[in-house]
């Protein structure tokens, strides 16, 4: 028996991995978030499966679903929204599996903030720009930020910021981010990206706030760093005519394996 940690992606269905729809298909139990795992993603599960929606379930009751599906020697497909490495509190959970001796995986999924840039058709780093994506939130009540990370100090470096489980905050976010990327720095709010309902609103750090208003909630996505406003920037080396690299028909320089 094996718990499978699955990143169902940022809501689209069929941006599901491969990987992760047939471990749900393989999957007699199935453990996920209902309120943001879409009933798309739920139908790979065998007709039969056992659906758990923890969604009102505390880190103990979770725990005894997997240790019951165990007893009874039925692989668990235990889905989160977006990726694994970020905010989906699989690490709590993982501890406590490994002290009950049960095995697990853990299958990648695309991050909310590659959706969002997706949805927005740009790219964030950009050269003499951005090089750095820094992913970050605000603190709050499940998990407060450790002292040494703060807004300031990732927006003295310049990087393109994407703040999670923020939207709450974004008038404060706005003041304060305008101190160091200036107030005309564009800002980018993506809700509920690549979802049916999904909503995109553009405007600088003077204006998102009253652009937003108190229409979005939750899963909304701040991006913000100058790399949004996609120019100015130079192009990269990386396909230059004179730039000598492997595999490259007609380079200057032959370059031997």
């Amino acid at each position: 028996m094996t718990v499978h940690f699955i990143g169902a992606g940022p809501g689209a269905p069929d941006l599901l991995t491969l990987r992760g729809r047939d471990l749900i298909a393989a999957c007699p139990v199935c453990l996920y978030a209902g309120s943001l795992i879409p009933e798309a993603v739920l139908a790979h599960c065998p007709p039969d499966a056992r659906r758990v929606n923890t969604a009102s379930l505390d880190l103990d009751a979770i725990v005894a679903e997997i240790a019951a599906a165990h007893g009874a020697g039925q692989d668990v497909a235990r889905l989160h929204s977006g990726d694994l490495s970020v905010w989906s509190a699989m690490g709590e959970q993982i501890r406590r599996l490994r002290a009950l001796d049960i095995p697990y995986t853990v299958t990648p999924g695309v991050p909310s903030f590659a959706a969002a840039a997706a949805s927005l058709g740009v790219e964030l780093t950009l050269p003499g720009v951005a090089q750095s994506v820094v992913l970050t939130r605000t603190g709050g009540r499940a998990s407060p930020l450790p002292d040494g990370e703060r807004l300031a100090t990732f927006a003295a470096t310049g990087a393109t910021l994407a703040l999670h489980l923020s939207i709450h905050r974004l008038a404060e976010i706005a003041a304060e981010l305008g101190h160091h990327y200036g107030r005309e720095c564009p800002v980018a709010v993506v809700w509920r990206a690549s979802w049916p309902e999904e909503r995109v609103v553009r405007g600088t750090l003077a204006s998102i706030t009253a652009l937003v208003g108190e229409t979005m909630e939750r899963t909304a996505l701040i991006l913000v760093g100058p790399a949004l406003a996609q120019e100015g920037f130079e192009e990269s080396r990386l396909y230059a005519a004179d730039y000598d690299r492997r595999f490259r028909a007609g380079r200057l320089e032959a370059v031997k394996p």
